[in-house]
């Protein structure tokens, strides 16, 4: 699969004008996304600004201006580069959204091979970049922005705290961007801070000296240290005892820290990167997480989605997490059953990819069947009395109308014309299920 070449946002409020963009855009193989009014745009974007390579904006619209529009996206993090086009340019207009940050103006009318050249030169391609090497987390639009933005973070040193849901695959992040970054050959460290005992969680990260307390009978190097020019991962820093936050700091400031009982610094070398599934800007006060930690620990703040909120990961993962378990198993499996994807489809996942991974690793193990079924991926709802066993036949129905829909968007690059042709059924109908199932955003501008 051809990675894609830009995404592009257009906003325009001239339909002829508007039009011609987009059919011409599209001609080049870019997908577009078109809004006639800039408080539409300024709504929409905002949502979406990672996944856009480029916003070309008019900067007279009928309800707010283009640098209106830009000005309130500035205030986003990650938004994408702004070109400005106007039949009214103004040499002092022009100077003034380059200095805020636009990547280009044109004047109206243009080239059109000049204006492609300049949309080309002008966008950012860190997504399609990216997306020439595949993903390695998931389908999802959630958990692909998340990778996107731990390549980014790569590239540099600064902490990253990692938030998501127990069980929603930090760790797994944390590992990828230890191997992306230029740190990949050095140790990768892991710490869990709730399952070491607080009067012992001091001396596993820093270690301690011979003789530095009651059975400290030789130099012990903590996990600081042993990370060396790597990454010393501390998950579940919300646990973490107060006064050895106030020691973290320290580290984090000074770069370096003391052995327990030593008075030597040790120079610290690696890269901090923490996870948490507590909302640490909440918990400030006497009992809570120093607010002044917290703000060194979330330089590069990055948020995994839970599972049940990127329903196209649970097929991908399933399969993932099948082939390891039958390589480690005799058993011959063939695959899931229909049935156990859609219950699958339809399940909260309340223990999110950890507790998907371990249900396919159950099933593996115990399946009679060459393949999976329900009742192996979920033997609770066997052990119940009548309809227990069953979930709701209109959740089934509602998870096999959003694969399909989903497979027909893929199929024709999200045209709802050609998708509703696919699926038989009339554009009207085809809209209505997918801003029920949440797949608007999929659909792309038809002019």
């Amino acid at each position: 699969m051809l990675p894609e070449r830009a995404r592009i946002g257009l906003v325009e409020d001239d339909p002829v004008m508007g039009g011609s963009i987009v059919q011409r855009l599209e001609l080049e193989g870019w997908r577009v996304t078109w809004w006639q009014s800039g408080c539409e745009a300024i709504s929409e974007i905002a949502g979406e600004s990672d996944s856009l390579d480029l916003v070309i904006c008019d900067v007279c619209l009928p309800d707010v201006s283009g640098e209106v529009v830009f000005n309130e996206l500035a205030k986003l993090p990650n938004i994408p580069p702004f070109m400005f086009v106007t039949g009214h340019g103004e040499i002092d207009q022009a100077v003034r959204l380059m200095r805020s940050g636009a990547v280009d103006f044109m004047t109206k009318p243009f080239a059109m091979d000049e204006f492609l050249r300049r949309i080309d030169a002008g966008r950012r391609t860190t997504q399609s970049q990216l997306r020439l090497n595949g993903y390695c987390l998931g389908e999802s639009a959630g958990i692909q922005r998340a990778e996107d933005l731990l390549h980014r973070y790569a590239a540099h040193d600064l902490p990253v705290l990692i938030t998501g849901e127990t069980g929603s695959g930090k760790e797994v992040a944390a590992r990828l961007l230890h191997q992306i970054s230029s740190r990949g050959t050095e140790p990768f460290i892991a710490v869990n801070c709730a399952a070491i005992p607080a009067e012992l969680l001091e001396s596993e990260i820093f270690g301690h000296e011979k003789g530095a307390f009651t059975g400290a009978q030789a130099r012990h190097l903590g996990y600081a240290e042993r990370a060396g020019k790597g990454t010393l991962f501390l998950d579940e820093i919300g646990d973490m005892p107060l006064p050895l936050q106030a020691k973290l700091l320290r580290l984090i400031e000074d770069g370096s820290f003391h052995r327990v009982g030593g008075e030597t610094p040790v120079v610290f070398r690696a890269r901090i990167v923490t996870a948490t599934h507590r909302d640490l800007a909440q918990r400030g006060g006497p009992t809570g997480f120093r607010e002044d930690l917290y703000f060194r620990l979330a330089v590069l703040p990055i948020h995994i989605p839970p599972l049940r909120e990127r329903p196209e990961d649970i097929d991908w993962l399933m399969d993932r997490f099948l082939q390891n378990a039958a390589a480690r198993s005799d058993t011959c499996i063939r695959g899931f059953s229909a049935l156990a994807k859609e219950a699958a489809l339809v399940h909260p996942w309340p223990g999110n990819v950890r507790e998907l991974r371990n249900r396919v690793d159950r099933a593996v193990a115990l399946a009679t069947n060459e393949w999976i079924m329900p009742g192996d991926l979920f033997p609770e709802y066997a052990s119940k009395p009548g309809g227990a066993a069953f979930v709701p036949l209109a959740d089934v129905r509602d998870a096999a109308e959003r694969r399909q829909i989903e497979r027909a968007l893929e199929e024709t690059g999200g045209q709802i014309a050609k998708a509703a042709a696919l699926l038989s059924i009339s554009r009207t109908t085809l809209w209505e299920k997918m801003t029920r199932f949440g797949l608007a955003e999929r659909a792309r501008s038809e002019t």
